[in-house]
């Protein structure tokens, strides 16, 4: 039961272990690209899951304590916390870790030489067109990949779902029709 609280390794290896290995791996995926974040496809997920077990060790060292685990965590949600926080206020801290939105389709059109370099493929696209209202891409006025991983889809004006709004402009035009259209047949 003692070994459940004995640390096998020093508190401060294992704060600097765990800092390390963090932004080792938030620079890692700042390489790789923002597309990791938005479209996991079933090969990203399978290397998600392996590299949180493959960075196990180096975080934790020897220690399989209990409250080795818990520091370990704890340092985790800090650290991400504090880097977050961080971002948000720090313009050029947030630009360093993520990038600029990546247009993934303009005016109707896929832009592929964008597709390509992220790894993904039209049918990831067609598949954020349609969760966001639009059929296929020629409904697309730009569809972004956003720093954060999220695909935006700003559809053509044409074919834009109608608003509460626009329903109230127009029931208010044909009611002012139908008074128009009675008057005219009492004269």
């Amino acid at each position: 039961m003692s070994d459940i609280l004995t640390l096998g390794v020093p508190v401060l290896d294992k704060v600097v272990r765990t800092v390390a290995v963090y932004l080792c791996v938030v620079v890692l995926l700042r390489l790789v690209g923002k597309r990791d974040m938005a479209q996991l496809n079933t090969f990203d997920l399978v290397v998600m899951l392996l590299l949180s077990n493959v960075v196990q060790n180096a975080i934790i060292g020897p220690d399989n304590s209990l409250l080795g685990g818990i520091i370990g965590a704890v340092v985790l949600v800090t650290g991400n916390s504090l880097l977050t926080r961080a971002a948000a206020q720090w313009g050029w801290l947030a630009r360093l870790f993520e990038s600029r939105p990546t247009v993934l389709a303009h005016d109707g059109r896929y832009d592929d030489r964008n597709l390509r370099r992220l790894g993904l493929r039209h049918a990831d696209l067609d598949v954020a067109i349609k969760r966001q209202g639009g059929s296929r891409v020629e409904d697309v006025a730009e569809a972004t990949l956003e720093p954060g991983g999220t695909v935006v889809v700003r559809l053509r004006p044409e074919e834009e779902n109608a608003t509460l709004a626009d329903i109230a402009r127009l029931e208010e035009r044909l009611i002012r029709i139908e008074t128009l259209l009675a008057e005219g047949r009492r004269a």
